[in-house]
């Protein structure tokens, strides 16, 4: 089994190199006309610099596995703004996609919890096609598409989760198939927990991200190592390496808070299964502590035994 491991939008340890850096409406709409389109796109060339800088970074240390940060550019799809954040940076696209192909990086993005398709407001599924819109034109902009990924939650339940995932299926219609195809599902750690999130996942053909400590703070009934192998083959006819999400607690009070660092100990369980399976797998670290996590969780499993460490961010056991 081979284990890839990545992280999180920004590399701590380089100096000033947020890739997230933002602008609120209210200072936007303070701002002259002239400054408006000025500042937009100095903050999406500040952003779209410190990425190149991280994805540097990630090349010099053979980490593969990367989650774009999904602030790239301010107020993309606000209503009152929608303004063109590709033409004027058409090179900066083309060099990170560069990067991307010339080192075969696995690249993705995670929404913000409000891309949801089980809501009863037609604004809230509107809103979130156009998200994934705006996430999809970044990749096609990158010429990414062929390998990149789309991350989201089913959503919320509303007091009855059946008429809800009848709403996802029904909503979900609204997504342009060339957005869906790049699309994959998490389970979470309130609401769909990963029976509920596996069935939507193989009703639509769309390949399920594991997050682990989701699982764990939402278990129900389910024995992931019976869900696991069907977990993994959503993913078959994508032709990719399954996808799992790792962290670990903050704390027993603050079970779903993720902690800074991750705990060996609690994520053994699922590495061992995916072993059992032989299956290989791609691992984006989730912890506060970014990439820092990463490196010293990659060092404590390639200190156990059988365990033998392939490159800067992956190992095979």
């Amino acid at each position: 089994m081979k284990i890839r491991f990545g992280y999180v939008a920004n590399a701590l340890g380089l100096w000033d190199a947020s890739p997230s850096k933002t602008l609120t409406f209210a200072r936007y709409s303070k701002l002259s006309k002239n400054e408006r389109m000025e500042k937009l796109k100095s903050i999406t060339a500040q952003n779209l610099h410190h990425t190149k800088r991280i994805l540097y970074y990630n090349i010099a240390h053979e980490i593969e596995l990367y989650r774009l940060s999904s602030s790239l550019v301010p107020l993309a799809t606000h209503p009152e703004v929608m303004w063109d954040f590709l033409t004027p940076f058409k090179n900066d696209w083309a060099e990170i996609g560069n990067l991307i192909k010339q080192f075969k990086l696995r690249i993705s993005f995670h929404p913000n919890q409000f891309t949801l398709f089980t809501s009863k407001r037609e604004e809230v599924t509107m809103n979130a096609v156009k998200n994934m819109e705006y996430h999809f034109k970044m990749l096609q902009a990158m010429d990414a598409l062929d390998s990149a990924l789309i991350n989201i939650h089913i959503g919320g339940a509303y007091g009855d989760k059946n008429e809800s995932l009848n709403r996802f299926h029904k909503n979900l219609k609204q997504l342009p198939n060339e957005i869906k195809k790049l699309m994959t599902l998490e389970n979470d750690d309130k609401t769909y927990d990963v029976r509920e999130t596996l069935i939507t996942c193989e009703k639509e053909n769309i390949p399920m991200v594991l997050d682990y400590h989701h699982y764990m703070a939402n278990k129900e009934e389910n024995d992931l190592a019976l869900y696991l192998p069907h977990i993994f083959a959503t993913w078959n006819n994508f032709h990719l390496i399954p996808k799992v999400h790792i962290s670990s607690p903050k704390s027993d009070q603050a079970y779903r808070s993720h902690a800074d660092f991750v705990s060996l100990d609690f994520i053994l369980p699922f590495l061992k299964m995916a072993k059992e399976l032989n299956q290989d797998v791609d691992i984006m670290i989730e912890a506060k502590q970014k990439n820092l996590a990463m490196h010293r969780l990659i060092e404590e499993i390639a200190a156990i035994r059988g365990v033998k460490r392939i490159s800067g961010a992956s190992v095979e056991w």
